[in-house]
C-alpha cells in the first residue's frame, strides 16, 4: 500500500532516534529494519537535513549518505544533554503556553494531570521570561465536547453504562442507544470505544457527534472484546474491502496524503487518480462533496452516481 505523509512523518520521527544509537549504519539494513525500500529511505534522508530543533532552522541535522552507510554529523550537537536550556522564540512560546492553558480548562482533565500541567505552565512562563506576555492576552475555550468527555470519562470511572443520542453522517440521522464504554482515544478527534447495546457489537462513537448524554444507574458491562490497534491510525481498509477510484486536481493532491490507498497516479494538470479501498464505500460521498470540483468519484458507478445526486441535492438547497 502506498505510504502516506502521515506514514512518513512517523517513520522518521523513529529514524532519528535510530541513527543517533547506530552510527555508520548501513543503508539496507535501516531500510530492513523499517520495512522499507532503500530508495524510500533515501527519500527520508534527503528530508530530514531540512529539520532540526526550531521549526525556523536553527540546529539543523546534519545527515547524508554515500549509498552505503549514513552519517550523522551532528548528533551530538541536536539536542545534546549537555544541559543546554530548550530555546523558544516568542511566538513557540506563546503557542505552547496558550495550548496548555485551554488544556488545562477541560472537565474532563483528573486533578492530579491538572496540576502536573500548571506545574509545566508555569515553568514554562519562566523559562519564557517576557515572550509568555502576550500569551496571558489570548485564550481558547472548548465547547460541547468537553461536557461529553467528561461524562464518558466519568462513567469509564464509575463502570456505568451511558444513553446517547448521536448523530451518523452516511445516514444522516439521529439515534438513541445504550452503551457499555471501554476506553477513550485520540485520533485526530477523540473517540469512545464502547459495546452498542442496540447492536450488540463493539463499536466507536466520536464525541463531537454526540448531541446528548447522559449517565445511566445500571452498571457497563461490556462482553470482553479484542481492543483495535491504533498504531496505524483509526482506519485501515483491508484487502477484502471493495475499492473505489477517485480523480482530484491539483487542489484535491491532499486525499493522498491523509488517505491509506493502493496507488496514485499522476493525471495531467497536477491531478492524481487514486485507488483506494474503504469498508463503508458510501462513506466517501462526503469526501466528494467536500472536494467539489477538486475531485470526483469514477468508480464503482453507483457509489459515482449516489455522489452525483447528493451534490445536486445541496445545490438545490441553496438555490432555495
Amino acid at each position: 500500500m502506498a505510504t502516506n505523509a502521515i506514514d512518513q512523518t512517523r517513520r522518521m520521527l523513529s529514524l532519528v532516534t535510530y541513527l543517533r544509537e547506530r552510527p555508520g549504519a548501513r543503508v539496507e539494513d535501516v531500510a530492513r529494519a523499517f520495512g522499507i525500500t532503500t530508495d524510500e529511505l533515501i527519500s527520508d534522508l534527503h528530508v530530514l537535513p531540512m529539520c532540526g530543533t526550531s521549526f525556523r532552522g536553527g540546529d539543523l541535522l546534519d545527515i547524508d549518505t554515500d549509498g552505503e552507510r549514513i552519517w550523522w554529523h551532528n548528533a551530538d550537537a541536536v539536542g545534546s544533554s549537555t544541559g543546554e536550556p530548550l530555546r523558544l522564540a516568542a511566538d513557540e512560546a506563546t503557542a505552547l503556553l496558550v495550548a496548555a492553558r485551554a488544556v488545562a480548562t477541560l472537565p474532563g482533565l483528573r486533578e492530579s494531570d491538572r496540576e502536573a500541567l500548571q506545574r509545566a505552565t508555569a515553568k514554562i512562563e519562566a523559562a519564557a521570561g517576557e515572550s509568555a506576555g502576550a500569551s496571558s492576552r489570548l485564550s481558547v475555550t472548548f465547547e460541547s465536547e468537553g461536557g461529553v468527555f467528561a461524562d464518558v470519562d466519568r462513567a469509564i470511572a464509575e463502570r456505568r453504562r451511558l444513553w446517547i443520542r448521536y448523530y451518523s453522517p452516511t445516514r444522516d440521522e439521529l439515534t438513541e442507544r445504550e452503551i457499555d464504554p471501554i476506553r477513550l482515544f485520540a485520533v485526530g478527534h477523540t473517540y469512545v470505544e464502547a459495546w452498542c447495546r442496540q447492536s450488540e457489537a463493539h463499536r466507536t462513537f466520536r464525541l463531537d457527534r454526540v448531541a446528548e448524554i447522559r449517565l445511566l444507574d445500571e452498571p457497563s458491562d461490556p462482553p470482553p472484546v479484542e481492543l483495535r490497534d491504533l498504531s496505524e491510525g483509526l482506519v485501515q481498509p483491508s484487502a477484502e474491502d471493495p475499492q473505489v477510484v477517485i480523480e482530484v486536481g491539483p487542489g484535491g493532491r491532499w486525499v493522498a496524503e491523509y488517505y491509506p490507498h493502493d496507488s496514485a497516479e499522476e493525471l495531467p494538470e497536477g491531478g492524481l487518480r487514486i485507488t483506494l479501498r474503504a469498508p463503508d464505500p458510501a462513506s466517501l460521498r462526503r469526501l466528494a462533496l467536500r472536494l467539489g470540483r477538486d475531485g470526483r468519484i469514477v468508480s464503482p458507478a453507483d457509489l459515482a452516481g449516489s455522489a452525483r445526486d447528493a451534490a445536486r441535492a445541496a445545490l438545490a438547497a441553496y438555490g432555495d
